[in-house]
């Protein structure tokens, strides 16, 4: 049994221990918010004289949160993803029943191997869920990571019948919070974009990008109406849709080694469609602007390409940190990040959700070159793996440090060159199996051209690079790279560049 790994590392009473402690959070959860400010509070009608005021959301005042109403909706979000696993899934492991969560309850807990995507993707986007129903309803982002971990353990315990898995607790629960996080930013700025009360459409857009927002302000009407108050953040966004131009691959996966032949060849798509979007929020360097808050800074990526619909999910956000400044032409952030990244270039494919420490800054180099960067060193729990790889194992899980070095110059009003790299290094620490490790570099290099207003074209080149080490089989190498063109729409005409300097000395 793999659970008998977790006991003889010694991990068991740390996980009874946590077990206990998730156990009782619904109990600390299970009650409203006293604090009500009549002065401060929209009160909803009612029926009758003598009924009490349903409480409003009033962001930024304390008022109006919920405890209860998030934790209904993760339960009644378990519920229902488990009725229709069991009916529409042809796998048993869903026919959970009080024997089964009475068993999970008092057994060991393992690492499991679920198929790729369901353990580094769907588990994180249902964290995702949990954690917005929570933030949603009025609570911090610490609160609402303890609902996506609450979450999680509840559907680990409850949603199966098969054993626990740590690594689904911590993708889920620690994961969920860094991805559901932004998305749920991204919709409040939505809300506050436009004039007046949000309409139809700007409603359905927050649907869209954190489903658990869009549910609580519809199902619950005025109750969670308050909008989130961002603060007026610095943004850059980027939106671009284009087309694989050419690719290329090497790779020794596969190979025959009497013939030097590969006996499943192994190639990226060519003339693929691609559509991608980035957005940071929350750039150093705005006047008044505070980093008080968990992802008051954050840099979000979605790729998605005719092959494979989720390319690259990255996200990164500043849990703790502060802004500093060297200078009057550098201002930058730094502290504790947190990050969750999906990357999967159709041969091979690498997920981690890690803690770090670094550093987001700009320095304005002259009057119309500014230099904007990101350098982060953490550790995490990641997978990673090849696709199609005859004799290969699927993926390979275990304590994964990482780097991050990500910069962006800026030529006035008129171009943008990113470049960005990547380090996973997927040991064999913490791991069901630890015969073996994985390292994967990823590179890429973006050039966005501004032709008129906010149109503008993306000229992109993309290399990832992935060599793995096992006790059992042969050293293999994969290598993908693709070039990329496409036609992009900015947020903003400055991309990102962020002016505090005053007019004397080339601000604005």
């Amino acid at each position: 049994m793999i659970s008998t790994r977790f006991k003889s590392m010694g991990l068991q009473p740390f996980l009874n221990a946590f077990l206990v402690i998730s156990l009782l959070i619904p109990v600390a959860v299970f009650a409203e918010d006293p604090k009500l400010d009549s002065k401060e509070q929209t009160r909803a009608p009612t029926a009758f004289a003598d009924e009490k005021p349903v409480p409003v959301l009033h962001w930024g005042e304390g008022d109006g949160k919920s405890y209860l109403i998030p934790a209904l909706d993760v339960v009644g979000f378990i519920f229902v993803l488990n009725q229709f696993d069991r009916h529409f899934m042809d796998d048993d492991v869903y026919h959970s029943d009080f024997s089964s969560f009475k068993e999970n309850l008092t057994g060991g807990w393992v690492s499991d191997s679920d198929p790729f995507s369901i353990n580094q993707f769907m588990h994180p986007y249902a964290g995702s869920m949990y954690h917005g129903f929570a933030r949603s309803a009025g609570l911090d982002y610490w609160s609402s990571l303890g609902y996506s971990a609450t979450g999680s353990l509840l559907w680990e315990l409850a949603g199966e019948t098969s054993p626990p898995s740590i690594n689904d607790e911590f993708t889920t629960g620690f994961g969920g919070s860094i991805l559901g996080e932004p998305l749920y930013r991204m919709a409040s700025l939505l809300l506050e974009s436009g004039d007046g009360k949000p309409g139809f459409w700007r409603e359905l857009g927050v649907a869209a990008l954190s489903p658990a927002t869009g549910f609580n302000r519809l199902a619950y009407g005025e109750r969670f109406k308050g909008v989130f108050r961002s603060r007026n953040p610095a943004v850059f966004t980027r939106f671009q849709l284009g087309v694989n131009l050419t690719a290329s691959v090497k790779s020794n996966v596969n190979r025959n080694p009497n013939t030097d032949e590969d006996a499943i060849p192994q190639s990226y798509q060519k003339g693929e469609p691609i559509a991608d979007f980035t957005i940071g929020y929350g750039l150093p360097g705005k006047p008044g602007y505070t980093y008080a808050r968990p992802f008051d800074y954050f840099d979000f990526q979605f790729t998605a390409a005719g092959s494979n619909v989720f390319e690259n999910i990255i996200s990164r956000g500043l849990l703790y940190g502060t802004d500093y400044a060297a200078g009057d032409n550098y201002r930058g952030v730094w502290g504790l990040y947190g990050t969750y990244d999906y990357i999967s270039p159709q041969i091979f494919r690498v997920s981690t959700t890690a803690l770090g420490l670094g550093t987001t800054a700009q320095w304005w180099l002259a009057r119309s070159l500014a230099l904007q960067g990101t350098a982060l060193a953490g550790v995490g729990y990641g997978s990673a793996g090849t696709i199609h790889g005859e004799g290969e194992r699927d993926y390979h899980s275990g304590i994964t440090p990482q780097g991050l070095l990500a910069l962006r110059l800026i030529v006035a009003d008129r171009a943008a060159l990113d470049l960005e790299l990547r380090d996973y290094y997927v040991s064999g620490r913490a791991a069901s199996e630890s015969d073996g490790a994985e390292n994967v570099l990823r590179g890429v290099a973006t050039l966005t051209v501004r032709v008129y207003n906010l149109h503008g074209i993306t000229l992109r080149y993309t290399v990832s690079r992935r060599d793995a080490q096992y006790n059992n089989l042969a050293d293999t190498s994969q290598t993908v790279g693709s070039i990329s063109l496409g036609y992009t729409y900015l947020g903003q005409t400055h991309f990102g560049a962020v002016d505090w300097r005053p007019k004397s000395a080339g601000g604005p």
